[in-house]
């Protein structure tokens, strides 16, 4: 990643697929949503693997196990063996072995992907506050886990158990829209009890870490839909980033992004994981991607020209970032991006 606060998303010469050696995919609103994959997600990851990229599948969902998240994307049409899945249960699994004797009990709230991270480490996943445990893990446990779980937290958390999280994303991506995450469910404990759990995932350097150790990747590239914990995670991490418009991030939220969650490159979906990117000029006092020009004003981020909505979109991040400098953009880009449908 370049160094300096980012004031633009950077152009590439060549495909992505052919100027890093992994890409390290997110998957809730990048690959699939619920159980269905997204538009061009399997063409586009098939053509980047037979022109000899890497795909590794990095998830803060903690629910399912690697060999089961494997099955699902081989169901989908992307093959995949459970080591090209890394999820933050096994980063969670891996802060907790660090700091707990082998063969400790965890007590587990979430689902069997967190059990099965946890014997990988040598450690005992328990179901009861009761059961001795030296640490309380929590991960998503999808829509179904009983709300006395989290009473089985706030127990053992009371009596002086350290608490950890796989993750605090608040909402996760569903075929049905926008459901609350495992962030919303670690609320509740921290709320009944006061205390902070250490948190493992995205954006934070041990899911980054494990991800590393597991891929080996010498050039990654994050490709996410979140800029809190996948373009942050690279930010972090001092890697590059591909932010796809498949999920959670819209134009407007992009526009503000403070320095931590500018990506390196914008695109539609992963397709753009295909292409070059574009190269975003200076024009004055405005910048200039494709047909498009875009110029900060008093108050808001304009737009001139015409064109592929994404080089407005690109333009305009140019635009608004330039501005916010060090700190979010508070332009207003509501009738820029308007302009473009985005």
């Amino acid at each position: 990643m370049s160094q300096g606060v980012r004031t633009r998303p950077e152009g590439s010469g060549q495909a992505l697929s052919e100027a890093y050696d992994t890409a390290l995919l997110d998957l809730d609103g990048v690959v699939y949503a619920g159980g269905s994959a997204i538009a061009h997600a399997v063409d586009s990851l098939a053509a980047a693997r037979a022109g000899g990229m890497h795909l590794a599948y990095v998830t803060n969902n903690a629910l399912r196990p690697p060999d089961a998240v494997a099955a699902h994307l081989t169901e989908l049409g992307i093959p995949a063996q459970a080591s090209d899945v890394v999820t933050s249960a096994q980063a969670v699994a891996r802060l907790i072995a660090d700091q707990v004797p082998q063969g400790a009990r965890v007590l587990v709230i979430g689902g069997e992907g967190l059990r099965v991270a946890l014997r990988e480490r040598g450690l005992e996943p328990v179901e009861s506050a009761d059961d001795d445990p030296v640490a309380v893990v929590q991960g998503f446990g999808g829509p179904e886990l009983p709300w006395g779980r989290f009473a089985e937290a706030c127990y053992a958390i009371a009596r002086g158990v350290p608490w950890f999280a796989s993750n605090t994303d608040l909402t996760i991506p569903s075929a049905r829209g926008i459901a609350p995450g495992n962030g919303a469910a670690v609320e509740v404990v921290r709320i009944a009890t006061g205390a902070e759990p250490q948190v493992a995932g995205k954006p934070l350097p041990p899911m980054h870490r494990e991800t590393i150790l597991r891929t080996g990747a010498r050039r990654p590239l994050v490709v996410g839909d979140r800029l809190d914990t996948d373009i942050e995670g690279a930010f972090n991490g001092g890697v590059d980033s591909l932010l796809v418009l498949t999920g959670v991030t819209d134009g407007a939220r992009l526009l503000a992004a403070p320095p931590q969650h500018r990506p390196t490159y914008v695109d539609a979906d992963l397709r753009g994981l295909l292409t070059g990117q574009p190269k975003i000029t200076r024009e004055g006092e405005g910048f200039r991607c494709g047909g498009w020009t875009a110029t900060a004003g008093a108050e808001r981020v304009e737009l001139t020209g015409d064109g592929e909505s994404l080089d407005g979109l690109r333009a305009l991040c140019a635009a608004a970032w330039t501005a916010g400098g060090e700190s979010a953009c508070e332009l207003d880009g509501g009738k820029a991006l308007a302009r473009l449908g985005l």
